[in-house]
């Protein structure tokens, strides 16, 4: 190894400890920010908020350590790749320490410790989050893409449990207990928020690792409608059709009639859009559990909240009013038949370049 290389070497060495040390800063920020609102420890809850300061300024100069290395070096390849992940890495974990210190400050705020079952809650979701954190600190500072991945897996399982945790504050009718349901919530997005920077830290091993870039998202979306026997149905053809690996759809109805529309299956096929072969009205009776893991849920008819009383805090609700099917299969009522097929296919495609941009596949 040349002079040179031992110097690049070495530089980037120093930047990696740096950026260790600073992770060890926000992890015990987020764990002490929680320990001091579970315990009502309002010595520790500020010296959390005061913690943050040593953790930004650890920041910047991590951030003037890479722009010198940049300058000095001018790295390519395997080298370029890293110091991008550590510049997207330094951001990540400064705004972790920006949510400890917002949990800090609730703690402050708070007149007593959290009790009853959301104080469990709490605990459950702070260990978990912290747990996400440790394992995607370890991960980048190890550079091991495989537990960074599997530590990505834990993300999602807990955006599903805190719809349900946030379903549950929204239901509660208790107005003096609006204060510290507030602060909960706030608590709880803001764990939430660290899980997400967290598993944005395992993109950024894998991606200095192996140079694999995150995969785009594919949405989950529910088409509802009366009796699920035509127009959600044909919703769901024309998204399989026109976005096949944009998304998985599925269709659901209040009432869902006893076979699919046969006028429409015909029409379907006729457009290149057909359904899968087993296809059949199915009615909607997903669990609350069930109907977090959907990003979209959009309604053929009226409003969603008509058919599902509480929507997850992550969907997204829509409603697309495109009339009702024809009660006659004479020539106007093929005309609507078409009407409708246009128009929700236009608000598909909207729907997707939105989510997945132009070019959606």
């Amino acid at each position: 190894m040349s002079h040179y290389e031992e110097r690049l070497e070495k530089d980037l060495i120093d930047i990696r400890e740096q950026v260790a040390i600073m992770a060890g800063l926000v992890e015990t920020a987020v764990q002490n920010a929680m320990h001091a609102l579970q315990t009502g420890n309002s010595k520790l809850a500020s010296a959390t908020v005061l913690a943050d300061h040593p953790i930004n300024r650890a920041m910047r100069h991590i951030d003037q350590l890479c722009h010198k290395f940049i300058a000095t070096h001018l790295p390519s390849a395997g080298h370029l790749r890293m110091l991008s992940s550590v510049i997207r890495a330094n951001i990540q974990l400064e705004r972790i320490g920006d949510y400890a210190v917002t949990i800090a400050r609730e703690a402050l705020q708070q007149s007593a410790p959290p009790t009853g079952p959301m104080s469990s809650e709490l605990e459950r979701v702070g260990n978990e989050t912290h747990l996400m954190l440790r394992q995607s600190i370890k991960a980048f500072n190890d550079l091991n893409p495989e537990m960074a991945k599997a530590t990505m897996i834990l993300e999602e399982q807990m955006e599903n449990d805190l719809d349900i945790i946030y379903s549950e504050l929204m239901a509660n009718d208790d107005r003096d207990a609006v204060t510290s349901l507030l602060a909960i919530f706030a608590v709880f997005n803001q764990l939430k928020r660290v899980a997400d920077q967290a598993k944005n830290l395992c993109e950024e091993t894998v991606f200095a690792v192996t140079g694999d870039t995150k995969a785009p998202k594919v949405y989950n979306i529910l088409f509802i409608d009366e009796d699920n026997s035509c127009q959600s149905q044909m919703a769901v053809a024309i998204a399989r059709k026109n976005f096949p690996e944009s998304g998985h759809y599925i269709s659901a109805g209040r009432q869902p009639a006893t076979e699919l529309n046969p006028v429409m299956l015909k029409f379907l096929d006729s457009h290149g859009a057909s359904l899968e072969d087993n296809a059949k009205p199915r009615p909607l009776d997903m669990t609350p559990l069930e109907l977090t893991t959907q990003h979209v849920i959009v309604s053929m008819q009226g409003p969603v909240s008509a058919y599902i009383d509480q929507v997850p805090f992550h969907t997204t609700p829509l409603e697309w009013d495109v009339g009702p099917v024809p009660e006659n299969w004479d020539d106007a009522g093929i005309q609507r038949l078409e009407e409708i097929y246009r128009d929700t296919a236009v608000q598909i495609r909207d729907l997707m370049e939105i989510l997945r941009g132009e070019g959606a596949p």
